[in-house]
């Protein structure tokens, strides 16, 4: 006999058990970026005009390598599972696998491609 009702066992985990986990994650990251990519943006509109040899000083920096890089990581983490949840509602059966695939590995791409030429810059 089982002392749980339907409504307590399923009570904030959503259809795939990890909605809120998701939810969660979503709001915590856009938070974060929202502080970040302000700076990011400050700091890049600043470097626009100017000559190659200044980009690449102020790039070899430790602050501005470093916020380049989480702009970097958590703005395409951020993407990748908004663009996951967007797929995954509104495409069906093959197609959804496909697409999702696509996604994470494009993402992943850009993500190590933009460190590895953040770190050439940087180092």
């Amino acid at each position: 006999m089982r002392f749980l009702t339907d409504r307590k066992r399923a009570e904030g985990r959503g259809a795939a058990h990890a909605g809120t986990e998701h939810h969660w994650y979503m709001q915590v990251s856009s938070v974060g970026l929202a502080f970040i990519v302000p700076a990011f943006i400050f700091m890049f509109g600043s470097l626009l005009g100017s000559s190659y040899e200044e980009v690449i000083a102020v790039l070899s920096r430790p602050f501005p390598a470093i916020l380049t890089g989480l702009v970097l990581v958590f703005g395409l983490a951020h993407f990748r599972k908004g663009a996951q949840m967007m797929i995954e509602d509104y495409t069906k059966k093959s197609a959804r696998k496909v697409l999702i695939i696509l996604v994470i590995t494009m993402t992943y791409g850009l993500t190590a491609a933009g460190l590895f030429a953040l770190a050439k810059i940087a180092l």
